[in-house]
């Protein structure tokens, strides 16, 4: 006899519409089927949310970039500015 011939009838999974399982076990069967659906979408949005946020945020460093380096520019024209009124 196999392995898997022998392990068949100990792994066997009712069908929660099956009559070998009471009303309360197919509602419990049920809810655990609908809670990780729900996890699964739940978890699925929260990834796509976190992929949005974190675009938003790459965004925004590239606009602060921009800024920072014209404000970098400006401060060395300006100690140019200073450095040659001294003189």
């Amino acid at each position: 006899m196999s392995r898997a011939t022998r392990m068949a009838p100990d792994c066997h999974l009712p069908s929660p519409y099956s009559a070998e399982l009471s009303n309360g076990m197919q509602m419990a069967f049920l809810f655990a089927l609908f809670t990780s659906a729900f996890c699964r979408e739940a978890a699925k949005e929260c990834r796509r949310r976190k992929k949005e946020y974190i675009k938003c945020l790459e965004s925004r460093v590239a606009v602060l970039e921009v800024q920072n380096k014209k404000l970098i520019e400006e401060l060395e024209t300006l100690k140019d500015i200073c450095s040659s009124k001294t003189d």
